[in-house]
């Protein structure tokens, strides 16, 4: 009869003296071995059922400040979107009170052009990001269709939950660039369930593709299990990955138009023919100058989230909150610092 390590009862054949005194000590230096093994292990694919409370891994945390990712071989693909934590001083100092409001969970300030860091809170905790989900959403629709293409309206579309478009006449297929605009500006859960579908045949192979791109990112910190953010299990990133999803967002220039309307006035299926769309960006609506995108977030476990943008003098500073109780007040504060900061030099 076999006998196994960790199996109860007694066994016929006699073990030899030696083994009898070595086993329990190995057994605790295996044990031990694996628990390390287990809390040291990157977070990108962390526990989808747990709460977001954790940091990510030393290394990961490394690999993230040398803008690199490890390899499942071994080694590393450099990451050129990715925000430089390595090496440094914060330019930007910001302790977040009255009357902006306590300090989000966290936070980044960079610089868009090369991924220079000027003030951080926290930038690999990772945590739900809610509808910050759909910059990754329409980062992959772009890749996988062309701007011509048009959008079916599915029953699975029109059956969302929280924020949509709201007006999408079902069986009507609608221009791919208008549906962007409702996954970007209202933030739209049914443009975002039809924009999988068309893209992906199916929502959960387009989730796929989402986390396929980012692990082609170096993201090491986020997940998705969705395409719209609606759903916080399992649906994660960090600051710093956002920033570097931003980004890639502001390169593709079809978002970038997009993320930087403050409304939009677009050809719909619909009595009337056009579909009028307001960005819920707190930046934009305040007309804070040189406001260039990019998404908001909220959900209960995620609260208010920001990923925003701007440009002032040729310079382009983006400001990622997470978890904010004043969102447009934290960031026109840091973006008013950072770029303050650049003027004088610094």
């Amino acid at each position: 009869m076999p006998y196994h390590l960790l199996q109860g009862g007694t066994m016929r054949r006699r073990r030899p003296r030696l083994l009898s005194r070595l086993l329990p000590p190995l057994l605790i230096i295996l044990l031990a071995g694996a628990g390390l093994w287990l809390m040291t292990d990157s977070t990108a694919e962390q526990h989808h059922a747990g709460p977001h409370r954790h940091l990510v891994s030393e290394q990961a945390a490394v690999a993230l400040d040398a803008g690199t990712a490890p390899l499942a071989g071994g080694g590393t693909t450099t990451s050129p979107l990715a925000v430089k934590l390595q090496g440094g001083v914060d330019v930007v100092h910001q302790r977040f009170g009255k009357p902006f409001g306590k300090a989000p969970r966290a936070g980044l300030l960079f610089d868009l052009d090369n991924g220079r860091v000027l003030w951080r809170h926290k930038p690999t905790k990772v945590a739900p990001i809610a509808s910050l989900t759909k910059m990754m959403t329409a980062l992959v629709v772009t890749d996988q269709l062309r701007a011509r293409a048009r959008v079916p309206v599915t029953k699975q579309a029109l059956a969302y939950q929280g924020s949509g478009v709201g007006l999408l006449p079902r069986g009507k297929s609608i221009a791919l660039r208008t549906m962007l605009y409702g996954l970007l500006l209202p933030s739209g859960n049914d443009a975002a369930t039809a924009l999988a579908q068309r893209a992906g045949g199916t929502v959960r192979r387009f989730v796929g593709l989402m986390n396929a791109r980012a692990r082609a990112m170096g993201l090491l910190c986020t997940h998705f299990t969705s395409s719209s953010g609606f759903e916080d299990r399992g649906n994660h990133s960090c600051a710093a990955d956002l920033a570097a999803i931003a980004r890639a967002v502001l390169r593709e220039p079809r978002l970038a138009q997009i993320v930087g309307a403050r409304s939009a006035e677009l050809p719909f299926p619909i009595k009337g023919g056009k579909l009028y769309l307001y960005n819920n960006n707190p930046l934009l609506r305040a007309a804070y100058p040189g406001t260039t995108g990019v998404k908001t977030g909220y959900t209960l476990a995620a609260g208010p989230c920001l990923v925003a943008t701007a440009t002032h003098g040729g310079r382009r500073l983006g400001v990622v909150l997470l978890d904010s109780v004043n969102t447009g007040g934290q960031a026109r504060r840091l973006l008013d610092k950072g770029f303050a900061a650049l003027r004088h030099g610094r």
